[in-house]
């Protein structure tokens, strides 16, 4: 039997947090992933460890219904994704791209689709997101790691976005990767499909932080302990503003929608009751005791 990792939720959250209810995502309902929703954080984990993760369209369908459903858990306040056994995730099942072959050109698309759909919903997802990095990631994995927000990889991970060796583009994960690596690196890599390091990665921007194996729960969980601290109705709209500037010029239309966004947030009731706790040098209502 293939060890889990340990469970990254740290000491502090893990104390003071409400529990969140996983009835709704209880293990039985999937095959390929495992949801575990404790301490408001819920770790999703990638389960098929004897391929190294890789995904076919049960994979795909799974990972997309529990995103969907975490993002409207209010309890949930953060998601942690990571893979079972040696690897993160090895990209597409070969087995699985072999039968896509024989599709028509519908299926093909169809299931093309459903693979976009599952990476927009990690990317759009509205509340924080962490990808812990482990092994191989290759393809397609390389694509949940960008679409996560913050992204943490042991040291001895390898990375590869080998699709051009199977005759193959990196087609929907590209938008996240790109914006992850940039252009230029994404034509050495692309095109060449060779491997890469952590510490690549890292240098790149796919990665935020290093840390060795044993040390890697516990980067995470710091992590964890500093987001909780956050309003969750401001981190919804600081994604959501991100994805509104991000590569856009900063021209009249863009400024008057940064004025909009911040005058209809500081008349919420979360903005009012931050305020209000800086003011009184208190905690917010929504920082866990102890925080």
């Amino acid at each position: 039997m293939t060890k889990k990792p340990t469970r990254p939720v740290g000491k502090r959250v893990r104390k003071h947090t409400r529990r969140g209810s996983s009835s709704a995502l209880a293990p039985a309902a999937f095959t390929s992933i495992d949801v575990d929703i404790r301490a408001a954080v819920a770790v999703v984990t990638l389960n098929r460890p004897d391929i190294h993760n890789a995904f076919d369209e049960v994979l795909i369908g799974e990972l997309t219904a529990a995103l969907q459903r975490l993002d409207r858990d209010q309890s949930v306040r953060a998601v942690v994704l990571t893979g079972a056994g040696k690897s993160f995730c090895a990209g597409a099942d070969l087995n699985w791209m072999k039968k896509m072959a024989s599709f028509s050109r519908p299926q093909n698309l169809a299931d093309a689709k459903a693979l976009a759909k599952m990476l927009l919903t990690l990317n759009q997802l509205s509340k924080p997101t962490i990808a812990r990095v482990h092994g191989a990631v290759f393809g397609g994995g390389v694509g949940l790691v960008a679409c996560c927000d913050i992204a943490v990889g042991e040291l001895n991970a390898i990375f590869a976005l080998s699709e051009a060796r199977l005759g193959l583009i990196p087609a929907t994960i590209a938008p996240y990767v790109i914006e992850a690596i940039g252009a230029r690196a994404a034509r050495r890599y692309f095109l060449s499909g060779e491997r890469f390091t952590a510490a690549e990665a890292f240098r790149l921007g796919l990665l935020h932080d290093l840390a060795p194996l044993p040390e890697l729960d516990g980067m995470i969980n710091e992590i964890l302990g500093a987001l909780v601290t956050a309003g969750p109705a401001a981190q919804a709209e600081c994604k959501a503003l991100i994805r509104a500037v991000a590569q856009r010029r900063a021209d009249a239309s863009m400024i008057a929608d940064t004025a909009r966004r911040i005058a209809r947030v500081r008349a919420s009731p979360e903005a009012k009751e931050g305020v209000a706790a800086f003011l009184g040098k208190r905690k917010a209502s929504w920082v866990p005791r102890g925080e």
